[in-house]
């Protein structure tokens, strides 16, 4: 039976027209991601945006690993900072559920990949800090809301050797696509950092503590049909799974 992986989702809010005040709120997900799970072998469920609380406790039940979408920025307040000028909206009910999911999923030993804005869900939910926006970094920044096509690998990261990425990928050097203005700043503890960009700016951090708790700043999702590393990003997550 293929493991299911329980995929997080953003919130789309609609108004039906000028005249009827229909507001609609779908859950929403990228197919890319469903898609890269099910090529994987893995059985891809989307997880609603609910409310955290008694429900909870079912996620996990039909879970086998947890995987944190991409999608707006997190509050801030979160990790102790007021709002910078340059962030974005925020989604209060999905930054407490899925900082919930992360903490819940950690507490169990379930594996987990986080995607742009995931490994910065996964940073924050377990200690750690963010650049609201990446011009607060020190060193000079590269372009990292690229323009070529989604799956074109737009800038190069070096991947920390001897670390659970670097054995996935298998190089210290490779090309990523890129579509975030936020990034990790302080890491949690517990975790490291196993990929920086070229100018400094963290790509990717997994757990020291777990086997398989890995968050990437950039989108394998949208690769894997090119890049056969991005699709082995996918296949070693979801052999986790099938072992918890």
């Amino acid at each position: 039976m293929r493991p299911t992986i329980g995929i997080t989702c953003s919130l789309s809010v609609s108004v039906a027209d000028s005249s009827g005040g229909r507001v609609y709120e779908n859950n929403v997900l990228g197919l890319d991601y469903t898609r890269a799970v099910e090529q994987a072998g893995g059985f891809p469920v989307i997880l609603p945006t609910l409310a955290v609380g008694e429900s909870m406790h079912e996620y996990f039940e039909r879970i086998d690993g947890l995987l944190l979408s991409g999608g707006i920025d997190m509050d801030p307040l979160l990790y102790g900072e007021e709002p910078h000028l340059q962030m974005g909206g925020i989604d209060v009910l999905r930054d407490q559920l899925e900082m919930a999911l992360t903490r819940g999923s950690v507490e169990r030993s379930l594996p987990i990949f986080a995607i742009c804005r995931g490994i910065q869900v996964l940073n924050v939910a377990l200690g750690g800090t963010l650049y609201q926006d990446i011009s607060q970094h020190d060193s000079p920044i590269l372009k990292h809301r690229q323009n070529s096509p989604k799956w074109h690998g737009s800038h190069t990261v070096d991947i920390v050797p001897h670390t659970l990425l670097s054995t996935i990928i298998g190089q210290t050097e490779w090309r990523v696509n890129s579509f975030h203005h936020q990034a990790v700043k302080q890491v949690a503890p517990g975790f490291r950092a196993s990929a920086h960009s070229k100018d400094g700016i963290i790509e990717a951090i997994e757990s020291i503590e777990q086997p398989f708790v890995l968050g990437v700043q950039f989108h394998p999702e949208m690769m894997w049909e090119k890049e056969p590393a991005a699709m082995n990003l996918f296949k070693t997550f979801v052999e986790a799974c099938r072992v918890t």
